[in-house]
């Protein structure tokens, strides 16, 4: 093949891996941001900062009752028993909660997981403050094992008064390949 013909393959070669390098560019910097916009507008998918909220002290509004609704999932692959103690609390906002999750690791291994939250409607996010959450570390639990995982936490007085209900949903991970060395007997 003559040198003329080599130009042309390579200026292709070079011009596919300038799209493929800005394909994995719009992926990773467009995408998520985009992403978490599109879920804020249309008010899915309401994520919360994982940290635990300090209270203030801003007394309790006995007037008004909002309904906390629990949801548990498993991640695809995840073959632990979880779930919440109670679907439901009907809650008056400014009032500190307690309930639990149960979870259950049906393997003959130990294992490691993480709960991720979500909350809905995306609007009551910045209202509802977890002061004490089993989603804030990892849950390493024995090989057969079970336990009831602390949930502590506060309907904030603010939340706007369209909103009567909230569901607090989480989805647990196995996280044990990411944990090694971290599993420790529950």
């Amino acid at each position: 093949m003559s040198r003329a013909g080599a130009n042309p393959t390579r200026a292709t070669v070079t011009k596919l891996v300038a799209v493929a390098v800005a394909m994995f560019a719009f992926v990773f910097v467009v995408m998520v941001p985009l992403y978490n916009v599109l879920c804020d507008a249309l008010g899915i998918n309401g994520k919360t900062d994982g940290k635990a909220y300090t209270s203030v002290q801003a007394g309790i509004d006995e007037s008004r009752v909002v309904t906390v609704q629990f949801v548990a999932t498993n991640n695809e692959g995840m073959p632990w028993e979880f779930g919440p103690s109670v679907t439901m609390m009907k809650v008056h906002p400014g009032a500190v909660n307690d309930t639990t999750f149960f979870a259950h690791n049906t393997l003959g291994k130990d294992m490691v997981a993480q709960a991720i939250p979500s909350i809905s409607p995306s609007r009551a996010v910045q209202y509802f403050h977890k002061t004490e959450c089993f989603c804030f570390n990892q849950q390493p639990l024995a090989a057969g094992a079970a336990t009831q995982m602390p949930l502590q936490y506060i309907v904030d007085r603010d939340l706007p008064a369209d909103i009567h209900t909230i569901t607090l949903s989480y989805t647990i991970f196995d996280v044990t390949d990411m944990a090694k060395g971290a599993v420790a007997t529950r």
